[in-house]
């Protein structure tokens, strides 16, 4: 069944501690090490690598029930629940998964797959080389969407999986559930694509390379090496985030956060005018910077904004996206928010218009929420109703009616 719907005046989200359902309760990452080489897109070859998973629920007899989470930029395959490494540190869709929520782990098992190139436990550039002893750097090999997803491929063959209930990811996630239904089709029965896109615009390339000469310009940079310097570009880091962030928020959000107000004077004097931190919003953009850049790797913020910037399946098409889709045999749902100007509700609209003339089954949902790019990641009443209902419906499908049906 192919439907269109349009969710309007979407309330204001609640924090996660109210979100319905349970939460996943303490998890550990856990590791899997690949001997088998994987060739990558760009000519190279990881010859062994590992990759930093977590799962939440169990998975049933056939291993029908098994949901993949695809990360976005500065995200990790801790998707949910409080990490065992870190108490402070709750997964980042926590308000989507776990008992009695939208992706309810009671009926689905759900893995979480940190990426090839990222630093949260996945082999990348921090990662001593076998051949040199030394970090990879700057001589990590590129890497493309398709690349994880032949990595997360074999993830789900270790674990037994043949074909996933469902792909799900946002933004740059999304990415990564269209590529697995184009290239992999026969392995997913449902892929749900979440304020994403079938490709960069310019002025989103644009963003991404300002973020990337911030880096790059950075004196600790060191051509990419810094870790035999013992420094970190933070400068560049922080730019970088600064920069992008202002592309996840919307300018009614900015405007009902931060408006023009401005920080009281240091006490004995006034602001140096032109170069102190005068506005709210100008503290509020340095804080989040110095904050990533304290946690996050430079070589990795370049590897995978260039990974987002070379996504384009219909490169091989001549543009035609409908084209590039015909392989896929999975339901679609597409969701995207009035107010992301990243990636606009056009985006994902274009790949509903592919499908709807290649006769696939799609559902899609606009939703008319204040919050730019960032509202894929809040707690939505009405978002959340969506993605509730459709994997109900998932569920229904591969004979999951029970909520307690998995549970001893």
């Amino acid at each position: 069944m192919t439907t269109t719907s349009e969710f309007t005046d979407a309330p204001e989200p609640t924090s996660v501690a109210n979100a319905h359902g349970g939460s996943v309760g303490v998890v550990h990452t856990q590791f899997m090490d690949f001997d088998e080489p994987l060739h990558l897109s760009s000519g190279h070859t990881l010859p062994s690598y590992r990759l930093a998973i977590e799962t939440y629920g169990e998975l049933n007899a056939d291993a029908s029930n098994a949901v993949l989470i695809c990360h976005a930029l500065n995200a990790s395959h801790h998707v949910a629940g409080i990490s065992a490494e870190n108490p402070d540190d709750i997964g980042w869709w926590d308000n989507m998964v776990g008992p009695g929520k939208p992706v309810d782990t009671n009926r689905f098992f759900v893995i979480g797959v940190n990426n090839l190139g990222s630093c949260f436990g996945s082999t990348g550039p921090a990662t001593i080389r076998a051949e040199t002893g030394k970090p990879w750097g700057a001589a990590f090999p590129v890497l493309t969407v398709e690349d994880w997803v032949r990595a997360q491929a074999r993830v789900a063959d270790r674990l037994g999986i043949r074909r996933l209930a469902a792909i799900m990811g946002g933004s740059l996630g999304g990415m990564q559930a269209l590529s697995w239904a184009i290239t992999c089709p026969d392995r997913i029965a449902h892929c749900v694509v979440i304020a994403s896109t079938p490709r960069l615009s310019a002025q989103n390339i644009g963003f991404n390379e300002v973020a990337r000469r911030a880096i790059i310009t950075d004196p600790d940079f060191h051509g990419g090496d810094y870790y035999a310097h013992n420094t970190v570009p933070r400068h560049g880091l922080s730019v970088a985030r600064m920069v992008g962030h202002i592309t996840y928020l919307s300018d009614d959000d900015m405007a009902e956060k931060f408006g023009r107000t401005q920080r009281e004077p240091p006490e004995g004097g006034a602001f140096h005018y032109g170069y102190g931190v005068e506005f709210e919003v100008e503290s509020y953009l340095r804080y989040q910077g110095e904050k990533f850049s304290r946690y996050f790797d430079a070589n990795t913020y370049l590897l995978i904004t260039r990974a987002l910037d070379y996504f384009d399946p219909a490169r091989e098409t001549g543009g035609d996206i409908a084209r590039a889709l015909a392989p896929a045999t999975a339901d679609f749902l597409l969701v995207s928010f009035t107010t992301d100007w990243r990636f606009p509700p056009a985006r994902s609209r274009e790949i509903v218009q592919a499908l709807l003339k290649n006769a696939q089954p799609a559902t899609y949902a606009e939703i008319d929420a204040p919050h730019g790019h960032d509202a894929f990641l809040l707690d939505d009443a009405r978002y959340h109703a969506l993605m509730r209902a459709y994997f109900d419906r998932i569920a229904v499908a591969i004979g999951l009616e029970s909520l307690t049906e998995l549970q001893p």
